[in-house]
């Protein structure tokens, strides 16, 4: 079995982006520059954003963080979203989630301009997406179609089973997966809590990608024998940390697998840094607008 190690991965990406970033900075006098808004004391949401800003360092990206309180009125963050649009030293914009109770993030994700919404959400984005079309693509999906483009593993003419329909995760890499190219073209199946057959549809798949919340959910039975297994998921159970697949028994079924950790958050992490790279060339002219880079 292959292991698809997304943490080793990254680390390429980031030395990549690093490179470019000098070279970008050195031409058009400052480098990108990431803003990232955290509220609350969250405390996975404090990790995640230590390991931005840490990423951001090592790349050359300028970070701005902005940490209010769990307190902080709605308002408060409208108005800090619209400056930060506004800012010409901040390319992309991050609101951190889950927010604290008594705040909306729908509202805020849509606030955040489209051509800095570094995290794929905003309908402009999502839109450009479905239809195809250069957009900033949700990190988590682009993880994943990049991490399966490394290791030279195409979905084109396969079939895939997507288990979760969330908006940031099921149903974008749906799109992708359905989307032209070599590591796009499959027949995909969307499953979800309400799908009937749903272990009979993972069986018969090609590439079975997990992204439901439960901790080892899928299992060896639910994985035909050569199958991609990719895991988005990550639980923490009384052992530690743990993904949405059993993985200590599909290993030895599939011919290729994530582990978690260390699979799609890393990768997660770098498209982030790619997207924040991207709308900065966009902004500094480096690419015509709304020519960021599509699905291939």
């Amino acid at each position: 079995m292959i292991l698809l190690d997304g943490k080793a991965t990254a680390k390429t990406i980031r030395s990549e982006l690093k490179t470019e970033v000098a070279k970008l900075a050195a031409r058009y006098g400052r480098a990108p520059g990431l803003a990232v808004i955290l509220v609350g004391e969250d405390p996975a949401s404090q990790v995640y954003v230590r390991n931005k800003e840490r990423d951001c360092a090592e790349v050359g990206i300028a970070s701005f963080p902005h940490r209010l309180s769990a307190n902080t009125a709605q308002q408060v963050l409208e108005a800090l979203i619209d400056r930060l649009n506004a800012d010409p030293a901040v390319d992309g914009v991050l609101l951190q989630l889950p927010l604290p109770d008594g705040l909306e993030s729908r509202p805020l994700l849509e606030r955040i301009a489209p051509e800095k919404d570094v995290d794929g959400f905003h309908p402009k984005n999502v839109g450009r997406l479905a239809q195809g079309l250069p957009c900033l693509q949700p990190c988590t999906p682009a993880g994943v179609i990049e991490l399966l483009r490394r290791y030279d593993l195409p979905t084109q003419g396969k079939t895939a089973v997507v288990v979760g329909r969330s908006n940031i995760v099921g149903r974008p890499l749906s799109i992708m997966l359905s989307q032209p190219g070599r590591f796009g073209d499959a027949t995909v199946t969307l499953c979800h809590s309400r799908t009937p057959d749903l272990a009979e549809q993972c069986l018969r798949a090609d590439f079975v990608f997990a992204a439901i919340g439960k901790p080892r959910f899928v299992t060896c039975d639910m994985v035909k024998p050569g199958a991609v297994v990719v895991d988005v998921g990550i639980n923490r159970v009384e052992e530690g940390l743990v993904g949405d697949c059993d993985f200590e028994v599909i290993c030895s079924t599939a011919s290729a697998m994530t582990p978690v950790p260390g699979g799609i958050g890393p990768m997660t992490r770098a498209m982030l840094l790619r997207n924040t790279v991207a709308a900065y060339k966009q902004h500094m002219g480096a690419l015509a607008p709304l020519t960021l880079r599509a699905h291939a």
